[in-house]
């Protein structure tokens, strides 16, 4: 029995079938034009934004890109896609439907692909068959992306306040503190400045007051205020030193709390968008030429493999018939 499948019989067999070839592909091409169209397949149009991360803290030893994909991919933006465009009901998935949420998840992931691309930019894209709407949830993501991180940052500068502001308060309690202690020791014992009053009482319990007023020295005072300094004095130093360092620190903490705290009240983007999407005005999907060529090599491979059929089984009822 002849071999088929070598080059001159199967140049025979294409040139004896020729006719019934090229009908057979040329209707497989119509039938593929047809079926590609919007009445049997839904056309869907591609929105597309490529972004790079912006003022994002690193929370481990992955790159800002891989991060901000990680995000992107996170549970909360895509529950919140799906509440804000309504899409059980856009994709047409019954909410009562037993696997409803493995169902809307699966549709989404196959219309929104997130991905990095070579140049660690990220590439966010929806097909829909809604050009507008597919662009708008483009923007949509990336505005919830920009909401997501910020609340995560908002969190830890939360934290980070709070821990200023209690700081804050105990120093302020304990220079009030002291400021109200120098004031008694002001009031009631007379002490202001250990360093001038301790010179002071020196010379007045010396009698080395300088000019003519030596024979007028306040005996009574400069004892009194010689005993309150013994016994405040060091009360006094302790004071004053405690207050110029926390009134230092104070100021220093106040900074940095001021700086946090602009950062926790300020609205920033979290993301450099180098392509912005826009509704596209060329369905993505299906490309009725890929389905036409299918078509048309799937109706010759299968027109082939019938035709070998054929001719084998009349050569082998031949054969038998001899």
């Amino acid at each position: 029995m002849d071999n088929y499948f070598n080059n001159t019989a199967l140049v025979r067999l294409i040139l004896k079938w020729r006719v019934h070839l090229i009908v057979i592909t040329i209707v497989a091409a119509v039938f593929g034009a047809i079926f590609s169209g919007p009445y049997f397949i839904t056309p869907l149009y591609k929105s597309e934004a490529i972004v790079y991360p912006a003022n994002i803290d690193s929370y481990s030893e992955e790159s800002s890109s891989e991060q901000m994909l990680q995000l992107l991919q996170s549970q909360d933006i895509i529950d919140s896609m799906i509440r804000i465009f309504d899409l059980p009901k856009h994709y047409d998935i019954d909410p009562n439907y037993v696997y409803f949420r493995t169902a809307i998840l699966l549709e989404y992931r196959k219309n929104v692909k997130i991905s990095k691309t070579p140049y660690e930019a990220i590439s966010i894209t929806v097909k829909d068959k809604d050009p507008f709407q597919a662009s708008k949830m483009v923007e949509e993501i990336l505005n919830l992306y920009d909401k997501k991180v910020a609340s995560l940052h908002k969190g830890k500068y939360r934290e980070v306040i709070d821990m200023y502001e209690n700081q804050l308060s105990r120093k302020r309690a304990l220079i009030d503190s002291l400021q109200q202690r120098m004031y008694v020791l002001g009031t009631q014992y007379g002490l202001i400045d250990f360093s001038m009053q301790s010179q002071e009482i020196m010379r007045g319990y010396l009698r080395t007051v300088y000019g003519n007023n030596a024979s007028s020295i306040n005996t009574g005072g400069v004892n009194e205020l010689k005993k309150n300094i013994e016994q405040k004095g060091g009360e006094l130093l302790v004071d004053v030193e405690m207050l110029q360092n926390e009134a230092r620190t104070y100021v220093d903490v106040k900074v940095e709390y001021e700086q946090v705290l602009r950062f926790y009240n300020s609205k920033m983007t979290y993301s450099n968008i180098v392509s912005h999407p826009f509704p596209s005005d060329k369905k993505a999907y299906p490309v009725r030429w890929i389905v036409v060529a299918i078509s048309m090599l799937g109706a010759l491979l299968l027109a082939l493999l019938v035709i070998f059929v054929i001719e084998n089984r009349q050569a082998f009822q031949k054969a038998k018939d001899l």
